[in-house]
């Protein structure tokens, strides 16, 4: 018979893999996380175990809600159920930006068969790779916007007036998003610019990680993004726009010490017949002025506003 291997081995292989993994105690207290855990997150093995998998390192959502710590959250499920289970999540970046993983939580069992806790392993969802090569031509080319690490102003109207032609000449439908950051001169005046740059990257990033392959995101003005979306509906488009308002809100950038966080409003249109450049932008600004307003006047805290409504 082969030697058994001792538990330092399988260890060590653990810690080697490429995959994301850590361990959770039934009090979600994380016991063991590996390099690539560390890879995938930005957070060191000594900044995670021993602390609750429940605070901001593993903050996560999904596309529909946000702080899935409740009866939804499936590594809680995977403990009460004592069933593996898996999901689409969004782990929150140590830079402050939304990731989106695929997770499998196992769980793990003591001699008389209880639940002592769960081993999870996850992986960044494959798109990432495509949107980061993206990334790289543009700077080649001279298109990238180096604050917020998107396409710049000139790249970004560039591309929409190809969509634009692309859909008179073929008739290739289209939608756009125009993303407003929420009292950017607010932030600006209480934590100062480099804080702003860094808010912007992150909300920039967010969307980034938001859309996958299918969506171009490119910068627009100071404090505004537009994403360009190809054989959408009216209401994917706004499908869109909510999951990009609630991954936002859930995202975050540590500035001394002092989490800072923000809210952006979105207005969307869908291209039409004999539509121009001016008349395109004219519908979308419309309807991002309207978000914005019922952003102004919404309760704080409570949940993001609609998306703005199409005109």
């Amino acid at each position: 018979m082969p030697e058994p291997l001792e538990a330092e081995v399988f260890r060590s292989v653990l810690d080697k893999l490429a995959l994301g993994v850590y361990m959770v105690n039934r009090a979600f207290q994380v016991l063991f996380w590996n390099e690539g855990a560390e890879a995938i997150t930005g957070y060191m093995r000594h900044e995670v175990v021993g602390r609750p998998s429940r605070n901001h390192i593993l903050a996560q959502c999904n596309n529909l809600s946000c702080g899935l710590c409740g009866a939804v959250c499936p590594f809680a499920e995977a403990l009460r159920e004592g069933k593996p289970n898996e999901a689409q999540v969004y782990f929150r970046h140590k830079e402050g930006h939304r990731i989106p993983v695929h997770v499998r939580i196992a769980p793990i069992r003591d001699q008389r068969g209880m639940v002592m806790g769960a081993a999870t392993s996850f992986e960044e969802r494959t798109f990432m790779a495509q949107a980061d090569f993206s990334q790289e031509s543009l700077a080649a080319h001279g298109c990238l916007d180096l604050m917020s690490g998107v396409a710049n102003h000139v790249f970004t109207q560039s591309h929409l007036r190809e969509s634009l032609a692309s859909f008179s000449e073929y008739d290739l439908s289209f939608g756009i998003l125009c993303i407003a950051v929420d009292r950017i001169e607010h932030l600006k005046n209480t934590h100062g610019q480099e804080a702003t740059d860094a808010m912007l990257h992150v909300v920039a990033q967010t969307i980034r990680h938001t859309l996958g392959r299918p969506g171009f995101l490119g910068r627009w003005r100071s404090n505004e993004f537009m994403v360009i979306l190809s054989h959408y509906s009216p209401a994917g488009l706004e499908r869109v726009g909510i999951s990009i308002q609630k991954l936002v809100s859930a995202s975050e950038v540590q500035w001394w010490d002092d989490p800072l966080s923000v809210t952006v409003s979105v207005g969307r249109t869908m291209v039409q017949a004999g539509d121009t450049l001016d008349s395109l932008l004219g519908r979308a600004e419309h309807s991002l002025a309207q978000s914005v307003a019922a952003q102004s006047s919404s309760a704080q805290p409570g949940p993001p506003a609609h998306s703005g409504s199409e005109t």
